[in-house]
């Protein structure tokens, strides 16, 4: 895995000329999740702003390896080649998340490691007991930063959900309507143009952008159910639609994704705290924009089989 990481980093250092330690971050994104910062810990605190937002898209524009599992067991019985599509997914995500990130931040200062090789960082430390007393310490930082935002995070979507459904309540008895007021069921309707441009066939729009556009709120595990549910009951049948689905789903571009990787960085690079918070929003646009313009290679390319394993 070290090997990998080096290499695509060493590729994305070179071909799209960002510092070392943005590159670095990419690529161990691509095989874990937030345990990624602590390659790139003794730069975090010096980074630029824009560093910054490419460490926290990539986070959310990819996901992690043993995350990977979890789709496959949720689609496979659906979707025998999904393994494969994944894959592919979480490889392409990587620079997908660099591109998007300098299109909605340029960097505009000149940082550290521009054009540099860096390794990932590891902390010897002097003893067994020095070992166990600062990892403990750092793992309870980490964990604690993002559970504080976690729940701040989560309650607020609860809170404006539970305001929707009470303002929706009184618009449905005057319209005459049906129509379930959350921020899942609206994020599905303002996704619907841009589901509309991933090349997914025109009768599959609808449902497709339901799924993705939820995913924002719930989370892709959320959505990854509800596609494999679409599958078993018919409203989602054409492979093209199922397969661009499943490469605009793969990645941790959600609200509660956000939290758990401004509150984990922060709690790692306390002195950027405050620029980490204001860049979220805007790196969860990036990313979110990053996971459909993967999707948008996958309806490319589509060629109704996996190339990897010559199936159907």
């Amino acid at each position: 895995m070290q090997k990998a990481i080096k290499g695509f980093s060493y590729v994305f250092t070179k071909l799209m000329r960002i510092s070392g330690a943005e590159s670095l971050s990419a690529a161990s994104n691509i095989f874990v999740g937030i345990e990624s910062a602590f390659t790139i810990r003794p730069f975090l605190n010096r980074m630029t702003k824009s560093e910054l937002c490419t460490v926290l898209t990539a986070g959310m524009a990819t996901v992690s390896s043993n995350i990977l599992a979890l789709y496959i067991f949720t689609l496979h019985n659906e979707f025998s080649t999904i393994a494969a599509h994944l894959i592919s997914a979480s490889i392409l995500s990587a620079p997908a998340a660099i591109i998007m990130s300098k299109v909605l931040f340029p960097e505009t200062e000149t940082p550290e490691t521009l054009g540099l090789k860096i390794n990932s960082h590891y902390k010897k430390e002097s003893s067994l007991f020095e070992s166990i007393i600062n990892g403990s310490n750092g793992g309870v930082r980490l964990i604690v930063g993002i559970a504080a935002v976690l729940v701040a995070v989560i309650g607020l979507v609860a809170l404006v959900d539970l305001f929707l459904g009470l303002m929706g309540t009184n618009i449905n008895s005057l319209t005459n309507s049906d129509f379930k007021y959350s921020l899942a069921n609206i994020f599905g309707y303002i996704f619907y143009p841009l589901t509309l441009i991933l090349g997914i066939p025109f009768s599959d729009v609808l449902e497709a952008s339901k799924i993705i556009g939820e995913r924002i709120i719930v989370t892709e595990v959320v959505s990854y159910q509800d596609l494999s549910l679409a599958i078993k009951d018919g409203v989602i049948t054409n492979p093209r639609s199922i397969t661009i689905i499943t490469y605009a789903l793969c990645g941790f571009a959600h609200l509660a994704s956000m939290a758990i990787f401004v509150g984990g960085i922060s709690a790692i690079a306390t002195e950027r705290r405050r620029e980490i918070a204001s860049l979220g929003f805007r790196s969860l646009f990036a990313a979110s924009l990053a996971c459909l313009m993967t999707a948008c290679i996958a309806g490319v390319f589509f060629t109704g089989s996996s190339i990897l394993l010559l199936q159907k």
